[in-house]
């Protein structure tokens, strides 16, 4: 599968979970429950993911985490905040560029409706 196509799948599973379980839950809430919907539809995930910095041809260990890696193609940076703001878009795409991957979905889960909470960021795709 490509992105596109497991980005697919994400939001399937992204829509399940809200409309289970509404706005207004803490972020962890909302990245279990995606985490065992996501499994649950076949994907490999991987939660809490530590990502080092390359620097100078060099490997930091700094201790960045990505919320969820979906097939090791899409990062998944999940939210419960009042909205989202310029930097929350920033540092999903630095994931994407420290770690070499072309999508990730910003995710805020406060939302009186998902469609608007969902957003796509890439690098190179």
């Amino acid at each position: 599968m490509n992105e596109n196509e497991v980005s697919y799948i994400i939001r399937k599973c992204i829509f399940n979970v809200y409309n289970t379980l509404g706005p207004g839950l803490l972020e962890s809430v909302y990245q279990k429950i995606l985490v065992y919907e996501l499994q649950e539809n076949d994907l490999d995930v991987k939660s809490e993911l530590m990502l080092p910095v390359k620097y100078d041809e060099k490997l930091f260990d700094l201790s960045f985490r990505i919320d969820i890696l979906v097939e090791d193609k899409v990062i998944l940076e999940l939210k419960s905040v009042k909205s989202i703001e310029d930097i929350h878009y920033k540092q999903l795409y630095t994931y994407l560029k420290l770690s070499d991957k072309k999508l990730g979905l910003l995710v805020n889960f406060n939302t009186t409706n998902i469609l608007d909470g969902i957003k796509r960021v890439v690098n190179k795709l």
